[in-house]
């Protein structure tokens, strides 16, 4: 392929009627009527820079970054135009994102074809196939992406062209100063799309498989970090719950802290997950893509049912937890809940113990642990697919720890 084939045209679209289709878009998405006043405003500033003489106009990521970096810096348009960046930035995006998703232009539009195809290809077969779980991908698409548009930046993939010296310049460039658990993270990448081009191309890839370098990191050398008592006892003090976004907050951090669960699992809980008069919580995404159930604290579960009938947005989505802010009927995502947890902790005055939910997943499992459950219980409340997984909790265990720790040579026994 060309590499001038190699990237998708930016679509032109009519002008007519366009600022009233995104003000439409935004109204039944719950924006309030200012903040689609001031986004309109910038559309069609946009419109003007882009399209003063014709009623055609280009929408892509390159034409909105123009008007943000070269037109807005020294703007001299007539009357009063939005001009505020913020604002411009946010709207135009709003803009990129409707255009994408009724098809008036190419949702990917500076992405090469070939490495969106060879992509999409390996996400279906890890997904399908190795059974991978959609946060997994959303790592290892970026890292092989890189991969590509490094080794092949023309297009046509043919691994037969690479030898054991272009693996090894990749690592040295990509994981110059990474930490070894981000230098794992990438060659575990690499290494699974090799695989997947020797399974579906049959690629012969051994001595590639062979170059990929391994970072020196110790299993359960470290200690888990997590939250003790009191700083817990900080952080759920931390919430207004007569407000009506604090009180969901504080649904999704019970979530985190009672039963160990991710920011996707809590992301993507719905209302038929809960089963009530049996006291149970199905949780259908994770890591190990099964859906397992877990009983639900009586703590947790008022927390949730105060949100659901006191302060969850009138909407028609069935996700438990929903944005408090348009567009409405959205569920949360997982960045929603990190920015839930950071919050939360800089309100504690533990900003620097608790810099994201995965703390407050140690924090369960090792309070469960000293309240007298086994190793196999917390495994089966974290959902680990082998005790290994869970050994490192056994670390922090202080008390049974105690029962056989040997005094030490010479000392008093």
């Amino acid at each position: 392929m060309r590499s001038s084939e190699a990237t998708a045209k930016p679509k032109a679209v009519e002008v007519r009627g366009l600022v009233d289709l995104y003000s439409t878009t935004l109204k039944t998405r719950g924006y309030r009527p200012l903040v689609v006043k001031a986004y309109g405003g910038a559309v069609q500033h946009f419109i003007a820079w882009a399209a003063p003489h014709c009623n055609r106009v280009e929408v892509s990521s390159a034409a909105v970054g123009r008007f943000l970096n070269e037109h807005l810096a020294d703007c001299k348009c007539p009357g009063r135009v939005q001009r505020g960046e913020v604002t411009a930035r946010s709207a135009l995006n709003h803009l990129l994102t409707m255009f994408a998703e009724i098809g008036l232009g190419p949702p990917e539009a500076e992405l090469a074809i070939y490495i969106d195809t060879e992509l999409r290809e390996f996400c279906g077969y890890a997904s399908n196939v190795c059974g991978l779980a959609p946060a997994t991908l959303v790592s290892r698409r970026q890292w092989i992406g890189r991969f590509l548009a490094d080794k092949f930046p023309k297009g046509g993939i043919e691994l037969s062209r690479l030898g054991p010296k272009h693996i090894r310049d990749f690592f040295t460039s990509q994981c110059h100063g990474y930490r070894p658990g981000t230098a794992q993270v990438v060659a575990s990448a690499i290494r699974s799309y090799l695989r997947f081009r020797a399974v579906k191309h049959s690629d012969a890839v051994e001595s590639l498989l062979a170059a990929v370098p391994s970072a020196a990191r110790w299993r359960l050398a470290s200690l888990p970090d997590y939250l003790d008592a009191d700083e817990l006892a900080t952080l759920m003090a931390g919430f207004d719950r007569k407000r009506p976004q604090h009180q969901r907050d504080y649904a999704i951090v019970r979530c985190l802290v009672d039963l160990g669960l991710r920011s996707c699992e809590v992301a993507a809980l719905r209302l038929d997950d809960i089963d009530w008069k049996n006291g149970t919580l199905t949780i259908r995404v994770g890591k190990a893509q099964r859906a397992d159930v877990l009983p639900l604290p009586s703590i947790t579960g008022r927390a949730i049912a105060d949100y659901l009938h006191r302060a969850r947005p009138v909407t028609e989505s069935r996700a438990v937890f929903v944005r408090h802010r348009a567009p409405l009927d959205v569920p949360v995502d997982t960045s929603v809940v990190r920015s839930v947890v950071r919050q939360a902790a800089t309100r504690g005055g533990l900003p620097d113990r608790l810099r994201g939910p995965h703390r407050l997943r140690h924090s369960a499992a090792t309070r469960m642990l000293r309240g007298g459950a086994t190793l196999k219980e917390v495994a089966d409340i974290l959902r680990h697919r082998s005790l290994d997984t869970t050994a490192i909790y056994a670390k922090v265990d202080l008390l049974r720890l105690s029962a056989i720790a040997q005094p030490w040579p010479g000392g008093v026994a």
